[in-house]
């Protein structure tokens, strides 16, 4: 593959308890480890980066199939729960993607997230790696 575009991120200070800043300076927050993994909270975290990056993403290659396939999805939104938990000796991750598609029928909606779940790169890059589940709402 032969990249069309690079994002280059770095993180400082003590991991999960330090920064991020993106190479642009467009992006520069504070990370903590949440409250419910031990640490102070206060700041986003991977995980929550992680979901926002998946939730664009995603909402980007639905909307793009669907118009390819002549669909109304305005007013369409895609939350990506990320979820962090141990796997064998060290951790893992899952994702569910729920999608709304107000006024969209069923089985269109249903044909457009999988075909959307095909075509989007973080969807591309978790198969076979991360449990996904997508969920119509």
């Amino acid at each position: 593959m032969t990249p069309l575009y690079t994002a280059v991120a770095t993180a400082s200070g003590d991991g999960r308890d330090g920064t991020v800043r993106s190479s642009d300076g467009l992006l520069e927050a504070a990370v903590a480890t949440p409250v419910e993994l031990g640490g102070a909270g206060g700041a986003t975290n991977p995980e929550q980066l992680f979901a926002a990056g998946y939730a664009a993403c995603f909402h980007s290659a639905l909307r793009l199939v669907a118009r390819r396939g002549k669909a109304d999805v305005d007013g369409s939104e895609v939350t990506a729960h990320v979820g962090l938990g141990r796997e064998g000796a060290g951790f893992g991750l899952s994702v569910t993607l729920e999608v709304a598609l107000p006024g969209v029928p069923a089985d269109t909606a249903r044909q457009l997230v999988d075909t959307a779940h095909q075509f989007c790169p973080y969807s591309n890059a978790t198969r076979g790696n991360i449990d996904v589940q997508l969920v119509l709402r």
